[in-house]
Formats: C-alpha cells, structure tokens, sequence
C-alpha cells in the first residue's frame, strides 16, 4: 500500500473542520471535502474560517466521476449517517481506509455493513474543545486522536499509513492496544459530558468547579461502566477521574456540542447517547434511570425549541 496522498473528508462542521485544516495546511496531501446539496454549495462558496483563517475548500460532490481516496475521515452527526452512507461509494477504493471519528458506538459497523469492515479502522477524538457558528469554527485545544485495530498488539500497515499522515498533518495521536476499550471511554464522556452540559446549559468551566454539575455527569457515566462491564469492555471507575485530566484543559468558556445543538434549535445526538445507553440496558437487564430521565428531558427540549436537522 503506498503512503496516503488523496485524504477526503465527509462533514465539515467543528470536527470535521479540523481535520479539514491540517490536511489542506501541508500541501503534499490532496484534500478535499465530500458534500452535496446545499452543503456542497454553501462549501463552494464561502469556505470555511477556523481560528480566524479562511480556508478555500475544494469540494466533490458524490455522483462526480472522481478518484478513489486513500484517507476518508467521516465527521457527520450520528443522525446523518445512514442515509448519507451510500454518498462515500464514489471516493471508495480497494486501497482505501475508513476512519470515523463521529459520535457514539455504531458508526464504524454502519459503514462497514456497506464497505467491509475491512477498510475500517476505529477512532477516537478527545479533548479538542471546537466551537462552531455557521462556516466559523474556533477552538484552543486540538485534542488527542486515538486510531487503530480494535486489538493493536500488533501494528497493521493500514494503521502505520495513518499514523504516518497524523504525523505530516501535526495530528496528535495515539493507537491503544485495546482500541474498543477508548471507544467505549469516549462514549461514557459523551453520555455524561454532552447530556449534563444540554440540560444545564453549563460550559467547560462550570463542569470543571461545580460538584453539583459534576455529579449530575458522573451518574450518567456510571451507568455506562455497568453496560460496559456486561459487553466485556475494560472499564472502570477510574476512568471517570482520567476524563477530569482533558476536562481541566478545555476552555472554561467552551460548551459542548450539545449544548451548541441546543442553543442553536438543531437536533442532537441523545438517541446515539441516552437512547443507546437506555437499549443496552433493556438488552442487558441493567437498569439506567439517569440515562432514561435525561434522554426524555432532552427530547422535550428538542420539541420545545422546534429543532430543526442542520448539516
């Protein structure tokens, strides 16, 4: 497999954005953003502005004749993904990775349903405090970026591809040996971090001081360390205190992208958070009262607001 030139990305919004960016900022890639409709338009037209800098985005719309890329990275919003799918066929080849660094459990199998679970390798971002306003993104903390196998007590060489992009694209990164084990660490920092901060309207800082915020978050992640428990993930209570080492970090001033869903009227991603929690539970025989009240407090707020899905 030659070294990754061709590196597409499919949604540009706060973490796609980024992404985005660091490709387009070191010219040896070619980079280019996956969309169609009036995102691609949209795109086309005003770019993207990330950290003050305006980007001029090249953009390919699925149905064009174009060449397979090396690299995709899906950043899309959980909600998005099924019927958004089919869009990567276009860009897809036999020496293509997959990566997704979206939200929730469930993406790399709804990809790899499509395009074989082969081109797939699990990612994670943590720590990356992204704050977006229509084609604006700005953030102070570019975060972690875990990559890899689900076991990678081996390096494969499609991992060691991305790796090596990371590293030209100053990408912080790091592949795990228990790459699930992370994926479900993300997913109990979403639950709780995400969920909380939408209901409250709290920022980072809030959640940094408050015991009352934090404890309102720790009940929803502990609900998530019994499923994981039930699943065979190696997930314990101390993994609670790691997430206060990113949480320290992040810009007091910073909000969630829930809570941005929230105060903007757009859909969030609670049924890919407390709705997933409140299915494993039904399936495991757990029980998940935290996760159920706010699951249904975050779909009365969708209502009230009159939400509406926004790219």
């Amino acid at each position: 497999m030659h070294p990754i030139h061709r590196v597409v990305i499919f949604g540009a919004g706060a973490m796609g954005a980024y992404f985005v960016t660091q490709f387009l900022n070191v010219p040896e890639f070619s980079t280019a953003v996956l969309a169609r409709g009036e995102r691609y338009a949209r795109l086309e037209r005003d770019g993207l502005i990330v950290n003050g800098r305006h980007y001029a985005v090249p953009v390919i719309h699925p149905d064009a004749d174009t060449k397979p890329a090396d690299l995709i990275i899906v950043a899309l919003k959980n909600y998005h993904l099924p019927e958004a799918v089919p869009d990567l066929k276009s860009v897809v080849g036999e020496q293509t990775t997959i990566i997704s660094v979206m939200n929730g459990l469930d993406s790399e199998e709804i990809i790899g349903a499509v395009y074989g679970m082969d081109k797939l390798l699990y990612a994670v971002s943590v720590g990356i405090d992204a704050q977006r306003d229509g084609n604006r993104i700005s953030y102070t903390k570019p975060g972690k970026h875990y990559v890899g196998n689900a076991d990678n007590t081996h390096i494969d060489e499609r991992v060691r591809r991305v790796q090596a992009a990371f590293e030209r694209a100053d990408i912080v990164y790091e592949t795990p040996v228990d790459m699930l084990r992370i994926l479900w660490w993300k997913f109990m920092v979403n639950v709780g971090m995400n969920q909380a901060s939408a209901v409250t309207h709290a920022t980072y800082g809030i959640f940094q001081t408050s015991p009352e915020s934090q404890a309102l978050m720790e009940g929803l992640m502990h609900e998530v360390i019994v499923l994981a428990e039930r699943a065979g993930i190696d997930l314990k209570e101390k993994d609670i205190a790691d997430w206060y080492t990113f949480l320290n970090t992040l810009s007091p001033q910073g909000k969630t992208s829930m809570l941005q869903d929230i105060e903007a009227g757009r859909k969030t991603e609670v049924e890919a958070f407390g709705g997933k929690v409140v299915a494993l539970g039904e399936q495991y025989g757990v029980p998940t009262p935290v996760n159920l009240t706010m699951l249904r407090t975050i779909r009365v707020l969708e209502q009230s607001f009159s939400v509406t899905i926004q790219p």
